[in-house]
Parts: structure tokens; sequence; C-alpha cells
């Protein structure tokens, strides 16, 4: 028999056989590092700081630590790749869940919740784009020129978390007139500062009003969630058939990431401008071909085609906490120091003023559109706008451990809305890295969007009206 190629799977072929697994192990290892790091320092643990980001914080100082002895860990541009990746997995699983309120929810609340995502990222858009034009402006003339645009990776660093502030990092450090050199890590540095900001600020504020009597913990009802469940999963696929459940989940996400993927490299083919728009927002692209897929779903039940219930809520939960998990890891472990080294200025001025304008213009608008849960309405929405779902989830249940209010129900609910309020955004980051004209335009629009959204949701206190939909009293604990 004539072989053209022989290979076999020892060390002499590490990079094609071994590499991959080896630094996957590690993210592994170190997020199991950092959890056990929580549980044994009491300040981690009653800090809320997320696992994911102590492991990733382990690794990138081991692999500092490796690289001054000639030891390099693992690969930077791999640890980006799967930054990348694992968000927009992350968003599909997501938009898979089936969406299932608990609670009697208040359209208008609806609108409301997705208003105020969308007025808080033009809010922190507008904050990061005028603080680095005002710091370009002042340093034009240096040897070390801040970019004007870089201010705009706030809002995704702090309310999309690592993957996509990387995603926009990299194209703007790919466009000369970004004058930009972040290669990643500003945007990663960003992110990282957000899960500390969501951890910190949210702790704080929950012992601050336990303290002053405004603020207590609600009655945990276990056992009527496990009967909800049991409802939700009763008519699915049982554990026992030929392929495993967690396959089949594992098989949807595949498929949503896949047709992604296609319409992805569709839009590449059609114009430089849609191929300016196509890359980075994988995780956009993901969560739509989810809808579709839970559409078609529905339909073939529907007409009796299918039968069986085929997604499971809880374990699209685990793919999408793994995901995200992940990505914290890979993403905070992928800074490079000597990247961010000339923007440590920007990302202390951009970081301090991002969390104080987030924290009062969220707290504002939980006290006038969500009495009777303002408090649990707040921390979800503010971990979530500065970190991820999992750590407004995290901190909301600190006080809401049942689910009593209807805080959960209403973030599953806006999610349609808040990613309309939110495109206009997305869809002016690569316009206003043309040109420093370009990013004054968008700087304005950020302006008038956030003044826009600002308007619905005070609409109440401006205009004197009481509404119909007035959120007084609309949700009452009935213990």
């Amino acid at each position: 028999m004539n072989h053209q190629s022989t290979w076999d799977f020892t060390l002499a072929n590490y990079d094609a056989v071994w590499a991959f697994m080896v630094q996957f192990g590690s993210l592994l290892l170190f997020l199991l590092l950092g959890n056990t790091l929580r549980r044994k320092v009491p300040l981690f643990r009653k800090c809320l700081v997320p696992s994911a980001l102590l492991g990733g914080t382990l690794l990138l100082i081991v692999n500092l630590i490796g690289k001054q002895i000639g030891l390099v860990l693992f690969d930077n541009q791999l640890m980006q790749v799967i930054t990348y990746h694992c968000l927009a997995i992350g968003f599909a699983a997501m938009s898979l869940k089936t969406e299932k309120s608990t609670h009697k929810t208040n359209p208008a609340q609806v609108l409301e919740f997705g208003a105020l995502q969308g007025g808080t990222y033009m809010l922190q858009a507008f904050a990061g784009l005028g603080i680095t034009l005002i710091l370009f402006f002042l340093t034009r003339n240096s040897e070390n020129v801040i970019s004007y645009v870089c201010g705009l990776i706030l809002p995704l660093g702090f309310g999309q978390g690592p993957g996509n502030a990387l995603s926009w990092d990299i194209n703007y450090t790919n466009t000369p007139t970004a004058m930009f050199a972040g290669n990643g890590s500003f945007g990663l540095a960003v992110a990282s500062v957000g899960f500390v900001v969501a951890s910190i600020f949210g702790i704080l504020y929950i012992n601050i009003h336990k303290k002053a009597g405004t603020l207590f913990v609600r009655k945990d009802e276990s056992y009527d969630e496990a009967i909800r469940i049991y409802e939700e999963t009763r008519n699915e696929i049982p554990d026992n058939e030929s392929v495993d459940k967690f396959s089949i989940q594992a098989g949807f996400v595949a498929v949503a990431y896949a047709l992604a993927f296609l319409f992805m490299c569709f839009l590449g083919k059609l114009s430089d401008f849609t191929n300016s728009i196509a890359w980075g927002f994988n995780f956009l692209w993901a969560s739509i071909a989810a809808m579709l897929i839970k559409v078609i779903v529905k339909k073939l039940q529907k007409v009796r085609l299918m039968n069986r219930g085929y997604i499971n809520n809880y374990q699209m939960d685990r793919i999408s906490g793994f995901a995200f998990d992940l990505m914290i890891v890979a993403g905070v472990s992928a800074i490079e120091i000597n990247d961010i080294k000339n923007y440590i200025l920007p990302i202390i001025i951009v970081c301090v003023v991002g969390a104080i304008i987030t924290y009062a213009y969220i707290r504002l608008v939980a006290k006038e559109c969500f009495k009777g849960f303002e408090h649990e309405f707040f921390l979800m929405c503010f971990g979530t706008l500065t970190g991820t779902a999992s750590n407004g989830v995290i901190l909301m249940k600190e006080i809401d451990p049942g689910l009593r209010t209807p805080t959960s129900s209403l973030y599953i609910l806006s999610n349609f809305p808040a990613m309309v309020m939110i495109a206009p955004l997305l869809f002016l980051l690569g316009f206003a890295g043309k040109s420093m004209s370009n990013a004054i335009i968008a700087w304005c629009i950020f302006f008038v969007l956030w003044v826009g959204y600002t308007v619905f949701l005070f609409r109440r206190k401006i205009f004197k009206k009481k509404y119909k939909d007035s959120p007084v009293e609309v949700w009452v604990d009935e213990e």
C-alpha cells in the first residue's frame, strides 16, 4: 500500500493534534480555579465577582509570568477567536429558548424595558464617543494620538461583553482612518472592567438599601418553580432516546450559527458596506437565525408534523452559560498589556464615566416605570448593561431568589423591542470609524435617539398625564 503521507498523534504533531485541546483544557482548568478562588475568598464571594472573570485574570497573570521565562501558554489569536464565536453561540442558544412568561406582564413595560436598553446604549455611546473625541483633539499633535472613535467600544464592552467589544476593536484597528491600534485588547479591557462594575456597584446597592430598610429579600418559591419547569418539559423528548437530548440542543444551535454564517457570506459578497457590517454582528445574525428556527418549529408543531418539544429551555440556558463563561475566560486572558499601555487614560475615563451615567440613568427609569419591583429591575438591568445577562440574573436573585417579580419575564419578552432600539448603534459603528466628520454625525444621532427614548420613558411625568398603562401599583407582591 502506497501512502502519500503519514502522521500520528505524538508530540511530533503537537500543533495539529494537541495544541487546541491543551489550550481549550487550560480555559476550563482556570475556570475551575476561578470558581475555587471565589468560593474560598470571602471578599470575592460577597462581591459576586464572576468565577469566569477570576479564572481569566489568573490565566492572564500566569501567561504574563510565563512570557518572562520564554514560556507561552496559549495563542492569543486563538483566544480571540474563541471569544468571538462564543458570543454568537451564547446568543443563539438564548434566542432559541421558548418565551414563556411566568407572570402577567404589562405590555407597556415590555416596550419600556426595550426603550431603557436602547436609551442606555445610546447614552453610553454618546458619552464614550464624546470623551474620545475630546481626547483626540487634545492629543492629535502628540506622539500618542488617542483614536477619536475608540470610545464607541464602551456600550459594546459594557452592554454586550468581550465578544462584540473584541470584534469592533479589531475592526477599528484594521480601519486606517480610525487611527486606532487596540488589537482587540482595548475592547477586552473595557469589557473586563464592566464585569467588575456590575459586581461591585451591584453589591454596594444591595447592602446600602438593606441597611436603609428600603429593600428586602423576597420569599423563595423553589417548589412552584420546579412545578413550572415540569410543565414546560413533560411533552419533550425523553432523555433515553437514541440520541442524547443535549446533542439535539447543540444541533439546533449549530444550525442557527450555520445559517448566520451563510448570511454573513451573502452580505460579504454584496458590497463593501454590507461586508463591513456582516462579520462584526455574528451574534445578531445568529439570534435572528435562531428566532427563525423557533418560528419554523412552532409551525411544524401546529400542523402536527412535529409532535414533541425538541427545544429544552434549561439545556439552552446551560449552553449559553457555558459559552459565556468560556468567552469571559478567553477574553480576559487574551488581553495584551503592550497594546493598551497607551490607552490607559481613555480606558479609565470612559469606564468611570460609563459606570456613573449607567447607574444614574437606570436608577431614575426604574423608579419612574417599574414601581413595586424597582430594586429587582434595577439590579437585573444594571448587571446586564455593564456585564452580561448572567451578572444581571445573579444580582437580581440575591433579593428575589424565587423570581416572584415580573423582572425575568419582562427581560425575556423585551428582547425583540430592545434589539430594534439598539439597531441604530450597531449600524452606525462602521460609519463612525470612516472619518472624524462621520463620528461627529454619529455622536449627534446618539444624543437625539437617547433623548427620544428618554422622553418615551418619562412621558407621564413630562406631559403630566395619567396614562392607562401607568405603572403605579401595576404589580404588588401578594404575600
